[in-house]
C-alpha cells in the first residue's frame, strides 16, 4: 500500500461514520500531488445537495481530528467540495445511485473506432461495466475505462 492510499484509508474509516449521523455520504477521498503541492480532498454530498455551511462544518470536524491525529507527514492543502455534477462512478454505490442513468465512459484505448460512449448504464461487475445504446448492449472491461461519469445534458 502506497503512503497516499493508506492516508486515505485512515480519512475514510474515520470520516465515514462521523458523517453518516450528519446525514452526509463519503463520496471520494484524494490526496494528489499537484505542481508540487500535496492535496487532501473530501468529497461529500447528501439527499437534495451539498452546500458550502455543509463543506464547511465536515471541514471542521476534520481538521480536529487531523490536528489530533497527525498521521499525514507532508504539508498538504486540506479541501472539502461537492463532488459536482460530472463527479467519476469510483465505489458500488455510485453505479447503484446511477442505474439506468445516461453515463458517459472514456477509454484509454479506441474500441471499434471511437474512445468516448455514451448510454444507459444497465449493468457492472467488478470486471465489466455494460451500457445500453440504441438497444445495444455494449460491455467494457474495467481496465480499459480511463473515466465514467453521470452523463449530464445541458
Amino acid at each position: 500500500m502506497t503512503k497516499a492510499e493508506s492516508y486515505i484509508t485512515k480519512v475514510e474509516q474515520w470520516l465515514e461514520p462521523q458523517l453518516g449521523p450528519m446525514g452526509y455520504e463519503l463520496v471520494d477521498v484524494e490526496y494528489v500531488k499537484e505542481g508540487g503541492t500535496w492535496y487532501l480532498r473530501v468529497f461529500v454530498d447528501k439527499e437534495g445537495g451539498i452546500s458550502v455551511d455543509d463543506c464547511e462544518n465536515v471541514s471542521r470536524i476534520m481538521n480536529e481530528w487531523l490536528d489530533r491525529e497527525d498521521f499525514i507527514s507532508d504539508s498538504y492543502i486540506f479541501e472539502v467540495s461537492s463532488p459536482g455534477l460530472g463527479r467519476p462512478l469510483k465505489k458500488e454505490k455510485d453505479f447503484v445511485r446511477n442505474e439506468g442513468s445516461n453515463v458517459e465512459i472514456h477509454l484509454y484505448k479506441a474500441v471499434d473506432g471511437s474512445k468516448e460512449y455514451e448510454g444507459v448504464l444497465t449493468a457492472w461487475d467488478p470486471d465489466t461495466v455494460t451500457i445500453t445504446i440504441n438497444d445495444e448492449k455494449l460491455t467494457f472491461d474495467r481496465t480499459d475505462i480511463a473515466l465514467i461519469r453521470q452523463s449530464i445534458d445541458f
